[in-house]
């Protein structure tokens, strides 16, 4: 009889060696770069620090743009408005006073010489104001008081006053003086005394005034002047009746 022969089976594939356990240090290196990858960088300003940098301070001879200057106050009368608003009513400017609080003694007398000065400071157009981190109530009853010829500026958030320069840190306000024209060009920017803000101004209204008598008159043809008969001394006429009047 025949030899039947049988078929082998192939040999089963070799099974596969098991995966190496990952250790802790390496886990943890993998987390670690997995948290650097999902945080973002933080951006930093131009002098390398993230918070963004505070505007200069405006000093004598800037130009400041009015709009949005300083942001949103508010009269004792309770009216909203802003510096942009205030210059623009004026005639020739704004002066704004600082004071640290109503009704104290310096910010009284401060407020009493502004009052005293009022006309000769705002004979040229200039409008005066008081400004303080005061409630409007605070600052109606200061004005009252006092007879104050001028609105008195509620700054509770002090926006306006760290705008010009005048903010106390970490909060207050320093006792100054600020100035601007109609053309946003800064005219007087600096801290000091009651006297020192109103003889600060004083200066200022004279040097403007000094300007204008400066400026040269329309020319007109000469005349020749009429010749006039003298005393025996020497003077004329008319001089020689004044002075006998003011003796």
């Amino acid at each position: 009889m025949p030899v039947e022969l049988r078929k082998r089976k192939a040999p089963a594939p070799a099974p596969e060696p098991p995966a190496k356990k990952q250790s802790k240090v390496s886990k943890a290196a993998t987390k670690v770069k997995e948290t650097v990858k999902a945080k973002p960088a933080k951006s930093a300003t131009a002098n390398g620090s993230s918070k963004p940098a505070k505007p200069a301070k405006p000093v004598v001879g800037d130009t400041i743009t009015l709009d949005g200057f300083g942001g949103e106050i508010e009269t004792n009368d309770g009216n909203k408005t802003t510096l942009k608003a205030l210059v623009d009513e004026s005639k020739s400017g704004v002066v704004l006073f600082t004071y640290p609080k109503a009704s104290t003694p310096g910010c009284t007398n401060q407020a009493c010489l502004f009052r005293d000065s009022y006309e000769p400071f705002t004979k040229d157009g200039l409008a005066i104001y008081g400004l303080s981190t005061d409630s409007p109530k605070a600052n109606t009853t200061f004005k009252t008081k006092q007879n104050l010829p001028y609105p008195l500026l509620c700054d509770p958030s002090a926006t306006l006053i760290e705008a010009i320069g005048l903010k106390k840190a970490p909060k207050g306000t320093t006792r100054g003086v600020f100035v601007v024209d109609k053309a946003g060009k800064v005219l007087l920017a600096e801290p000091g005394s009651p006297a020192g803000t109103v003889e600060a101004v004083k200066k200022l209204v004279a040097a403007s005034e000094g300007d204008v008598a400066k400026e040269p008159a329309d020319e007109k043809p000469a005349e020749e002047p009429a010749k006039e008969a003298k005393t025996s001394n020497g003077d004329t006429a008319e001089e020689k009746k004044d002075v006998g009047t003011a003796e």
